[in-house]
């Protein structure tokens, strides 16, 4: 972290700023560069004193002939020789609080964002030390000002002016920047959309000692800036004028070209809902289903082929399930509009026909914005990040009082325990209703979380000295908001909406601080199947939708193995994988690939329409829209409501048994293509199953939610290391292997190798497993429970 502070004749307040500042920075490997175009002692002063801070003090001086740019000059000449990841900048007549800039400075070291913005206009922050009420308003007028003239690039930050914020180094292209006056921090907002941002609220301080900079000459020069700005992005935008242009026409050509397919799939749908519903004699709503199926699987052929053909990125499956996945989700909207129709006594044909109209306009956005927008940049992050350093959290009033028993109670592996007053299947395997509510290390209560009123954006806030984050979307305490107190033990509250979700609670927000709570315990949750195959602890890694699954389900049915895990695998340093038996998420063609005959004719219809819903296809498209301001996360939990994902027990798809631990000895990262098995070093292993984990917690509000998250002392970033070392030790203790096929054929190369290698001839394990016990605490290393 380098901190840069510029100066103009400001040696009154230089011992007071270093003797603050220095405490505040000591833990965070910093250095203070003081860029000063002063023309009393400040240099002298600064000499005097820099000797006794705990950090390194640069000093750079600007004579008269060289102070181009005034004080925005000054920080970009501070940031080309700043030898820091993160540059920081802060003024030094203590306006700025120290404590509130250190503070700052660790935010932005460990949270996943590019800016982060000290700001006074959020949470607690306050603009009371401007002194006086003509500053405040002039400060305030000038915020709004440049907010309506850039409505979109600043539409997250309520504080643009700041003079206080952080950036990372390698986000910034200071060739960019060319900021001339105070109002650095707006001109790297403006030149750089895609940041991502995060705000601490702080009150500013009144001025130390010394006069203000501030003038009716710099206001001026404010005014400039901002046109500057303005007229800048308005002539580039002329320069790309007919380009620009022909971007509007061509968006309005592919209206028209899309209403067209849409209008020849109109007829589509008309003549096969006519067939279904008059010779087939269906039922209309059946009818409209099924021709909706035939209507989308034209109009993508037309579209793909003919209007998106120079926009198309990757596989063709993936863009035409995702364009399946959005025509099915406005079916869900289209059949309580076209049976009201109906009843209205509108004709089957034409309500039908209706429908389909007043969705056209959704279909073409979403087409062209997101299915075929795919992979694009610049967006600024839809959810406002706001930390909060000292002020307490307003407590919510309740709507009603709710029970605080906890009904369901789990123990996983000896390790960690959690209560939830909501049933989560995930863990069902660890039930363990003999624990008591006062011994459990995570607690999970129903509550309402979040203000009455809906909001323009969702938002997550750390309060910084309670240990306590909140996030809330878009519709009030009607959204899917939850908050987490981080202590002994660890309390979550979800409102109503998520609590009828508890697949998207468990796997949006108690498997991410599971997940670290178990590596401050020295285990590590690893993104990988497990089992074990004639006492030989296999665990197999993949891509999504490679065949993990599938691969897992034959070798339990062909080679009798103990069943560990199939989506996360509980491992510890010494190479000893323990279960974590979730429900598996399975596909049609998995079943099928194991002849699983269990499911019911009503279930395999409905897998048709869910593994669809919930397959790589869905969940790109739903990353892809958390890229908008929508309550993404609320949108998820009604989904998972209305369409359960495809989840089922491992011992009903194949007969097998469940196994407790194993010692694992071989690791496969299944792949396909031409088929090959080579080893694996440990530091690309390592790499490889990092980038695995990481991947399964993608979906918000992870990313927002992780690096706040501390675990007794250990941080974010102690903690992913903690996870580094503890994969590290376990790899250190197993062989891998890469395994690639072009016939889904791991299932037989996986125990032919290990056969090979034992010299074994082609056997069925039949190994008994031995009664699960009561995890007795064993597992979990000494001093490490609460």
């Amino acid at each position: 972290m380098s901190v840069i502070v510029p100066t103009r004749d400001e040696a009154e307040n230089i011992p007071a700023l270093l003797s603050r500042l220095g405490p505040a920075l000591a833990p965070l490997h910093a250095e203070i560069i003081v860029v000063d175009d002063s023309e009393d002692d400040t240099p002298a002063v600064l000499a005097r004193h820099a000797a006794d801070a705990p950090v390194a003090v640069r000093l750079l001086h600007r004579p008269p002939s060289a102070r181009t740019g005034g004080l925005s000059g000054a920080v970009v000449l501070g940031a080309r020789h700043a030898r820091g990841e993160w540059i920081l900048v802060m003024d030094a007549d203590l306006q700025h609080p120290p404590e509130s800039a250190g503070m700052l400075a660790g935010i932005a070291l460990r949270h996943d964002v590019d800016v982060v913005v000290g700001t006074r206009y959020a949470g607690e922050g306050s603009n009371e030390g401007l002194g006086g009420a003509a500053r405040e308003a002039t400060s305030s007028w000038a915020t709004r000002l440049a907010k309506s003239l850039f409505p979109r690039r600043l539409n997250t930050i309520t504080d643009p002016m700041s003079g206080l914020f952080a950036f990372r180094r390698t986000a910034v292209d200071l060739d960019r920047v060319n900021p001339i006056g105070f109002k650095v921090l707006l001109e790297l907002l403006i030149r750089h959309p895609g940041a991502r941002v995060a705000e601490v609220a702080y009150e500013m301080a009144p001025r130390h000692a010394g006069h203000s900079k501030a003038s009716v000459r710099e206001g001026l020069t404010f005014l400039r800036h901002l046109w500057r700005l303005r007229s800048q992005r308005l002539v580039g935008q002329m320069r790309e004028g007919p380009a620009a242009t022909r971007d509007r026409l061509r968006e309005l050509g592919r209206m028209i070209a899309f209403g067209l397919v849409g209008l020849s799939g109109l007829v589509v749908n008309t003549a096969a809902l006519w067939f279904f519903y008059e010779p087939a004699n269906l039922h209309h709503l059946l009818g409209a289903a099924l021709a909706t199926q035939l209507s989308t699987a034209w109009n993508f052929v037309l579209v793909d082929a003919l209007i998106y053909r120079r926009n198309r990125q990757g596989a063709l499956a993936g863009r035409a399930g995702r364009f399946f996945l959005l025509n099915n989700l406005l079916l869900l909207l289209r059949l309580p509009m076209l049976q009201a129709l109906v009843w209205a006594g509108v004709g089957i044909l034409t309500a039908n026909a209706l429908t389909l109209v007043a969705l056209f306009l959704v279909r073409f956005l979403v087409n062209d914005r997101v299915i075929y927008a795919w992979g694009s940049t610049g967006r600024r992050d839809p959810v406002r990040m706001l930390v909060n350093l000292e002020a307490p959290e307003a407590a919510a009033t309740p709507s009603r009082k709710r029970y605080q028993y906890l009904k369901y109670r789990y123990d996983v592996a000896g390790v960690v325990t959690i209560g939830s007053q909501i049933m989560l299947p995930e863990l069902e395997f660890f039930r363990a209703q003999w624990i008591a509510d006062s011994d459990v290390d995570i607690a999970v209560r129903v509550s309402d979380v979040g203000g009455r009123g809906p909001r323009r954006r969702a938002a997550m806030t750390e309060y910084a000295n309670q240990s306590v984050l909140r996030y809330e979307e878009h519709l009030g305490r009607l959204g899917a908001n939850f908050r987490i107190q981080l202590g002994s033990p660890i309390d979550i509250q979800v409102g109503p909406l998520l609590a009828r979700s508890p697949h998207v609670v468990y796997t949006n927000i108690i498997e991410a601080l599971l997940r670290f709570v178990l590596v401050s315990r020295g285990h590590m949750l690893l993104h990988s199947a497990c089992v074990s195959l004639n006492g030989v602890g296999v665990m197999l890694s993949a891509l999504t939708d490679t065949g993990k699954t599938a691969t897992v389900l034959r070798l339990l049915r062909d080679h009798g193995g103990l069943f560990l895990s199939d989506d996360m695998t509980l491992i510890s340093p010494d190479g000893v994988a323990t279960c974590f038996p979730k429900p598996l998420t399975i596909s049609a063609h998995t079943l099928r690939a194991v002849q699983a005959q269990d499911l019911t004719p009503a279930e395999w219809r409905r897998l048709q329409f869910q593994s669809r819903l919930h397959s790589k296809g869905g969940r790109s498209l739903a990353l892809t829209l958390s890229r908008f301001n929508l309550p993404i996360m609320g949108i998820n939990a009604i989904t998972q409501r209305l369409v359960p994902p495809p989840k089922y027990s491992v011992d009903r798809l194949v007969p097998c048994r469940i196994g407790t631990t194993t010692q694992v000895e071989e690791l496969f990262i299944i792949e396909r293509g031409t088929p090959r098995i080579s080893d694996l070093g440990q530091a690309e292993t390592l790499e490889r199953m990092i980038q695995n984990t990481d991947d399964a917690y993608g979906f918000p509000p992870f990313r927002y939610l992780a690096p706040a998250i501390t675990i007794g002392e250990q941080g974010y970033g102690q903690l992913r290391q903690r996870e580094r070392e503890i994969l590290t030790g376990f790899l250190s203790q197993v062989r891998s292997r890469v395994v690639a096929s072009d016939r889904f054929g791991w299932a037989d190369e996986i125990p032919r190798l290990l056969r090979e290698e034992r010299g074994e001839p082609a056997t069925t394990q039949t190994a008994v497993l031995p009664a699960w016990p009561r995890w007795s605490g064993a597992l979990a290393p000494s001093g490490a429970r609460a």
